[in-house]
């Protein structure tokens, strides 16, 4: 629709729900920042004459951050959100220009509107850390403040905000103490919401299959809703530097492959909720049905189960007290190891994830102590990376390792090993970094046969243990109930790595089209 447009005019403004994509003929638009506590307004950037408006939200459904004001009168094309969506499907040339677009406009915001969001909290809490991983993860433009800095201080005043408040977030129209990923999805519009529009494909779990199934089932033209419990990305969002995956030879963290998985899902019309807690699943004729912890159910076709698996802990006593206050984390990437520069660690694992971590550490100056139960490390650790290990003169393997104490009254100070079968070792640690493995995220799956270590198995697997119905002719990646498919780490016989696990996400795709081919005549409601 061609339209004329005055100064002053705006065309979408902070806290709206969605906003349509603008072509501009004739007419000057500036991107907005509005007045905050924190800073005066400001223009973000400017529109004019042959340009276009809009960035990563349009897709995303995200509550809108900026204020697209008119400066100077003329001639606009405004094109709807949906109409712009099927655009993208249709013409693939501008398609690229317009997500690559997006895509950098969005890192703009990033740099320069993060008041959009803002995150007060205390830097080494385990809470403020989620708070401000789930927004980078969902690339929500946020500015963080530590509590007892002066902006922080001034924030906290601004809102009467108090240490018991904390983390909190402050964002356009309200603020959120104690705030969690859930309160800020339902305030930026990233939760489910139940509708009639049927859906084809509901994937659970936005690690690299997850989002693989993603890409490639809205790709191909199933309507696909994407639903993680956290935020995208999952086990590989954590690790620092992925370095054996095809295409990077110069490697990738796992944070920057999420981010293009997400824009590529995004860019075919699947539509992302995070977070997001399916709690049960069962199966109906007309297709699975999901069950949200909010009560409400999610009805598909199909279903592709891709949650990987929940961090294992330690038995040490004051784990849980240490992980409140920080001091263990789950992952090494920036911010998590923002803090702790320069100053001796722990690492325990033996695996890659590990090894990267350690390595990782190193490069900012920590001295890292790694710790391997087993008795060589090149067990379950890729060659390259055990040879870096040890090599750098920052890193200590130690094998048959088991982590007996943590020290410290109110912050970790150091760690008591004992490796080898040797004395008692005390060893200086201002964080604990733990990869030891994980268990999969299946209990929810009632009526899905699993393994004995809860795994989900499928097809070859269920033929082999005479667990699948007789009557049922088995898919790859087919589980015990019609329509439900499993793919990546929650696979009873996977790899176990990130390759593995694209590829497979991408192939439950196809068994989700052949099963979809069989029953293209059954209603779906």
């Amino acid at each position: 629709m061609r339209r004329t447009v005055q100064a002053g005019q705006v065309l979408y403004a902070t806290g709206d729900s969605s906003y349509d994509l603008f072509l501009i003929e004739s007419a000057a638009v500036d991107v907005v920042r509005e007045a905050s506590v924190s800073e005066h307004e400001h223009v973000v950037y400017t529109r004019t004459a042959g340009d276009f408006m809009g960035e990563l939200s349009i897709l995303t459904g995200q509550t809108v951050y900026v204020t697209a004001r008119v400066r100077e009168p003329g001639l606009v094309v405004q094109i709807g959100a949906r109409a712009f969506r099927t655009s993208l499907a249709e013409q693939v040339d501008i398609a690229d220009v317009l997500i690559e677009a997006f895509r950098l406009r969005r890192r703009i915001m990033l740099d320069s509107a993060g008041s959009a969001l803002e995150i007060v909290g205390r830097p080494d809490t385990a809470s403020n850390r989620a708070l401000r991983t789930y927004a980078a993860r969902l690339q929500l433009p946020h500015s963080p403040f530590d509590a007892d800095s002066v902006a922080g201080q001034s924030l906290m005043a601004a809102y009467g905000l108090v240490d018991e408040d904390l983390p909190a977030a402050v964002l356009f129209d309200r603020v959120l103490v104690r705030a969690t990923p859930q309160d800020v999805a339902r305030a930026v519009g990233l939760t489910f919401e139940p509708s009639d529009r049927d859906v084809d494909l509901v994937v659970v779990g936005a690690g690299p299959a997850g989002l693989a199934a993603a890409v490639y089932g809205a790709s191909e033209g199933l309507v696909t809703v994407l639903l993680d419990a956290q935020g995208p990305g999952g086990q590989a969002a954590t690790t620092s530097r992925i370095e054996n995956y095809l295409g990077f030879p110069g490697g990738i963290s796992g944070d920057d492959l999420t981010r293009l998985a997400l824009v590529q899902a995004l860019k075919f019309g699947a539509q992302v909720y995070a977070p997001c807690h399916v709690v049960g699943l069962r199966g109906e004729p007309r297709g699975p049905v999901l069950s949200l912890a909010d009560g409400s159910e999610v009805r598909a076709r199909a279903v592709i189960v891709a949650t990987g698996a929940r961090y294992r802990r330690l038995a040490v006593a004051r784990w849980d007290e240490f992980e409140r206050r920080g001091a263990i984390r789950y992952s090494a990437t920036e911010l998590d190891v923002a803090g702790c520069e320069s100053s001796p660690v722990t690492v325990v694992g033996g695996a890659n994830s590990a090894g990267q971590a350690a390595l990782f550490l190193a490069s900012r100056g920590c001295r890292v102590d790694v710790l391997v139960r087993g008795d060589r490390i090149a067990k379950s650790m890729s060659s390259y990376l055990v040879d870096r290990l040890e090599a750098h003169s920052m890193v200590t393997v130690w094998t048959n390792a088991h982590l007996l104490e943590l020290c410290g009254e109110e912050d970790l100070d150091g760690v008591v090993i004992r490796a080898d079968g040797g004395a008692l070792l005390v060893r200086d640690s201002r964080a604990l970094f733990c990869f030891i493995g994980a268990e999969p995220d299946t209990a929810w799956m009632n009526g899905v046969t699993r393994d004995g270590d809860g795994f989900v198995m499928t097809d070859v697997a269920l033929a082999a243990a005479d667990a699948a119905d007789p009557g049922m002719a088995l898919l790859p990646y087919q589980t015990s109930l019609p329509g439900v498919f499993a793919a990546g780490d929650v696979r009873a016989g996977s790899m176990k790595r990130v390759a593995s696990a694209v590829g497979e996400g991408a192939s439950a795709v196809a068994s989700v089209h052949r099963t979809l081919g069989r029953s293209r005549d059954l209603p779906t409601h």
